[in-house]
């Protein structure tokens, strides 16, 4: 069997920063174009399941109950809560979701506002300088 041709050793390059790194990368893929780049997909949010539509075993952890029902007890209630803070976190991102959409539109507002403004303010200095010219030119017929 033929030896497997030897990859040259590369030298040992520690980037110092961030861009430094992401050229190290970027030339790292362009050595070999051709080959095929993973690119990962975004996971899913965790979500919890539903509540169940009917619950058939309804028990507390008070006396009475068996001793393994406590763990059952247990597990559904943390279940249950993991559930609620699931929901207040999902209302919380989407007040701030909603917040920072009014934020982007009240910018956009005030934007367009200021060159609005400054449009205005163009156009009356072009118009004063047309009527500039034409009061010149109208001064130089008259000489005439």
């Amino acid at each position: 069997r033929p030896p497997r041709p030897r990859k040259e050793p590369q030298p040992l390059v520690i980037p110092r920063s961030a861009a430094e790194e992401q050229r190290l990368r970027l030339e790292r893929l362009m050595r070999n174009p051709e080959k095929t780049v993973p690119i990962p997909e975004k996971l899913n949010e965790w979500a919890p399941r539903p509540p169940p539509e009917f619950v058939r075993d309804v028990m507390g952890s008070s006396a009475g109950a068996g001793s393994g029902e406590f763990h059952v007890y247990r597990h559904l209630r943390r279940r249950e809560y993991q559930r609620q803070d699931f929901m207040d976190a999902m209302a919380e991102k989407q007040r701030l979701d909603e917040e920072f959409q009014k934020k982007l539109e009240r910018n956009k507002m005030i934007a367009e506002e200021q060159t609005a403004k400054r449009r205005r303010k163009r156009q009356k200095l072009k118009e004063k300088k047309l009527q500039a010219k034409k009061n010149k030119l109208e001064q130089k017929k008259q000489e005439k």
